[in-house]
């Protein structure tokens, strides 16, 4: 399978790309800059990706230079749309439309080349916190202006993929965590466990769907693997821990106490702000439909992880 790659630099691209490769796939992946203008996680995962695709830099969905690139080939089986705008995504005055067209530039033009070299299938990336998406408790409306960029990014290319006989896949991305992550949640808690302090959990309520990394990187491979070549759409929701943010702070704790060898103390605080809807999850269970998947081994992963990003600094500030 020769697959074509946007958004390989973020966290879950970085596992999506080395998954597919795993699987056999021919992994030609896409990077919006320079092969120089990363820093910082996004840089080591693209160094690391090196040997999983062939990189092409400064090239970004929809471009003269990703058609150029599309027209290069002629056996192409998969687009796998990863990339998003998520430029200040967390703003309440995130651009919708500037993210929408960004998403879909010459979305016509890209469909319509990738189909007359015999292409026919194309896998869209989507999130849970989209309208329409997952399950929940307050009628899944999206969370916030980059929310409905993403949902309307998919109205946009199921409309395209219909229109122009191609099958459409949509994988729905939940709250994945583990190595080569963003700084978020599960940073923040192993981080404090190292500076030996107990850490905090402001919205221990929500109910929310946290999964490795590596079995929801399994779980696109697969996915991507199945995709019928003739016309349609099809969509999988993956899930990994479906609790409150409390119980997965607690089963996270446990999990690193022993690996770490550390008290990995968690405090939970009364939640009194409710900004997001309190329940938000994926409903089909990814360890239920991933074969070889070790979750010992994944945890093992994570601590090894943290272990490295944070134990050394830790000793020496002990030691101070």
């Amino acid at each position: 399978m020769k697959v074509l790659f946007t958004g390989g630099s973020s966290f879950t691209g970085y596992w999506f790309i080395r998954a597919l490769a795993d699987a056999g796939a021919e992994v030609v992946a896409t990077f919006t800059r320079a092969g120089q203008g990363y820093e910082g996680t996004r840089a080591e995962r693209v160094r690391q990706l090196a040997g999983h695709c062939q990189p092409v830099f400064g090239c970004a969905f929809g471009t003269d230079v990703f058609m150029d690139l599309l027209r290069s080939e002629s056996d192409w089986d998969l687009i796998c749309h990863h990339a998003a705008d998520v430029t200040d995504y967390k703003s309440a005055a995130f651009d919708v439309f500037s993210a929408v067209e960004n998403n879909c530039r010459n979305i016509a033009g890209v469909l319509d080349e990738f189909g007359a070299r015999g292409g026919s299938r194309v896998l869209l990336t989507g999130s849970v916190f989209e309208q329409d998406e997952g399950r929940g408790d307050a009628g899944l409306e999206a969370f916030s202006p980059y929310g409905l960029s993403k949902g309307l990014t998919a109205q946009v290319f199921r409309y395209y993929t219909r229109a122009l006989g191609l099958h459409l896949g949509k994988f729905v991305i939940p709250n994945p965590f583990g190595p080569m992550e963003e700084p978020r949640f599960t940073t923040y808690l192993a981080r404090t466990w190292f500076e030996g302090n107990s850490a905090a959990v402001n919205t221990p309520d929500y109910v929310r769907d946290n999964i490795h990394v590596s079995l929801l990187a399994a779980a696109y491979a697969q996915f991507a693997g199945r995709l019928e070549p003739t016309p349609g759409y099809s969509s999988l929701n993956p899930s990994g821990f479906v609790e409150s943010q409390g119980a997965f702070a607690e089963r996270f704790a446990r999990e690193l106490r022993g690996r770490l060898d550390l008290p990995c103390e968690v405090e939970l605080r009364a939640q009194t702000e409710f900004a997001e809807p309190l329940e938000r999850f994926n409903f089909e269970p990814a360890a239920d439909f991933v074969s070889g998947w070790s979750e010992e081994a994944a945890w093992n992963e994570v601590a090894s992880y943290y272990q490295s990003q944070f134990g050394a600094r830790a000793s020496v500030d002990r030691q101070r």
